[in-house]
């Protein structure tokens, strides 16, 4: 077995030091999630209460399988106005998006800066395994860049 006896190295001043940041450094883990036979009231109701503009949709496995925007509220909303009131019975399974882009923990953030700029969206689930784990959004890019 070899063993180094040079012990920790300290970089001189002014040299860069390249460490891999990714997504899972700097992704949020505590997400609002939602279901695919909730109500559109109740999503309306949480996406107001916490501040957000939408979710993603999981299944018992926390499998992801869709996304809730405000936007897809309103068509909930705009489906009620032939009775002049919304009726907000629709279901999330009926107007979430089910292509869902994702992004893997282990992507670097470079990578998914170029993915937000080339895709237009301002947040990616993160998957591993199948599995919802988090959320990057271009401001947690942002703050990443920030810290380097």
């Amino acid at each position: 077995m070899v063993k180094n006896y040079k012990g920790v190295e300290i970089p001189k001043e002014g040299e860069i030091i390249h460490k891999s940041i990714t997504v899972a450094d700097y992704m949020a883990t505590s997400l609002i999630t939602f279901r695919e036979h909730q109500s559109i009231y109740e999503v309306m109701d949480t996406l107001l209460k916490h501040r957000i503009s939408g979710g993603p949709v999981v299944n018992d496995l926390n499998e992801l399988v869709g996304v809730i925007s405000e936007g897809d509220c309103l068509k909930e909303v705009v489906k009620g106005r032939y009775h002049g009131l919304p009726i907000l019975t629709g279901k999330v399974e009926e107007y979430m998006a089910q292509d869902v882009h994702h992004i893997h923990p282990e992507t670097s953030i470079f990578e998914a800066a170029s993915k937000f700029l080339s895709m237009r969206f301002r947040r990616f689930p993160v998957v591993k395994e199948g599995k919802l784990i988090g959320q990057i959004s271009q401001r947690d890019i942002m703050k990443a860049v920030r810290s380097l």
